[in-house]
């Protein structure tokens, strides 16, 4: 009787293709690029990462993917692109129990951050020195929404055996004390603001956004941000074409 082959379940073929910096070899300043590569990461998969230089694509990845940028993924030979269709195609392939879950488990977690960049880019790209104090003005609005939910307990944090009454929340990210989803499209936009912002505009996040510096510090602790940020000159060099005087 011939013995049973256990089910061993292979390790898919993954590599991402992101973003060159200005050297044509290192990792740029994209952030997008950045949430795929923090979230392959997390899943604790096996992938290889290859840099693209956008400004002389070789011809093996133009054939690969026609008029698309980076970030793109071969998974198991199959081309996909979008990254918000990557990480959907990530979340629900690479999942339980192999993978952990990365979705968050509160909404908001998601939208809190979702104008920041926004309200960044129209004061970076400003070009009229009578409004840049408004262009300010919208951005520090945005960063004071995130720091009130940053520093706000989630509904899991109160226990309401317990007599002493948490004012202010004490978890190191987003959703909670895990890197979720949320915190990969947020983390990334934030390292950018704090770099360009500084550079360009001399603007600091004020220190009375205990919450948002918190956040930083914690992300900055965790290899699975700091490993995949670009180095900070490339952020600077992204923006040198854009920041408005």
């Amino acid at each position: 009787m011939a013995g049973l082959t256990p089910n061993i379940q292979a390790d898919p073929e993954i590599e991402l293709f992101v973003k060159a910096g200005s050297d044509g070899e290192s990792v740029g300043n994209c952030p997008f690029c950045q949430r795929i590569f923090m979230i392959l990461w997390l899943k604790g998969v096996k992938f290889n990462v290859t840099t693209v230089d956008v400004t002389r694509k070789p011809g093996e990845l133009k054939d690969l993917a026609p008029g698309a940028n980076p970030p793109f993924l071969l998974y198991n030979k199959e081309l996909k692109t979008d990254f918000i269709k990557i990480e959907e195609f990530l979340e629900q392939t690479l999942a339980p129990p192999r993978y952990p879950c990365l979705s968050p488990k509160n909404k908001e977690s998601f939208d809190v951050g979702s104008d920041l960049f926004a309200k960044f880019s129209a004061y970076i790209k400003n070009t009229q020195k009578e409004a840049n104090k408004h262009f300010e003005k919208a951005l520090l609005r945005e960063f004071k929404r995130l720091d009130n939910y940053l520093n706000t307990p989630l509904l899991d944090e109160i226990d309401p055996n317990s007599t002493e009454e948490l004012t202010v929340s004490r978890r190191l990210f987003l959703d909670g004390d895990d890197l979720t989803l949320a915190d990969c499209s947020l983390l990334p936009k934030l390292n950018i603001i704090k770099i360009a912002a500084k550079k360009y505009r001399d603007f600091d996040i004020p220190a009375e956004f205990s919450g948002v510096w918190r956040y930083l510090h914690n992300a900055y602790a965790r290899e699975e941000f700091a490993h995949t940020c670009p180095e900070d000159k490339e952020v600077e060099y992204t923006y040198s074409f854009v920041a408005k005087h």
